[in-house]
């Protein structure tokens, strides 16, 4: 998949982005719950995760 395209689900879908590249696991509970508090920190955590991986 794109890179932009995995880009743009991290941030407009952070715990789909998460599910899709780590799997089901404790970043997906947290990023989970990152999201229900609040958008912004779910779809700075799935951007970092997904960049980290690189």
């Amino acid at each position: 998949m794109s890179s932009l395209i995995k880009i743009l689900i991290a941030f407009f879908l952070p715990p789909i982005s998460v599910l899709m590249t780590h799997g089901f696991g404790i970043q997906f509970l947290f990023n989970i719950l990152l999201c229900l508090l609040f958008y912004l920190p779910g779809s700075i955590h799935a951007l970092y995760l997904l960049l980290s991986d690189r």
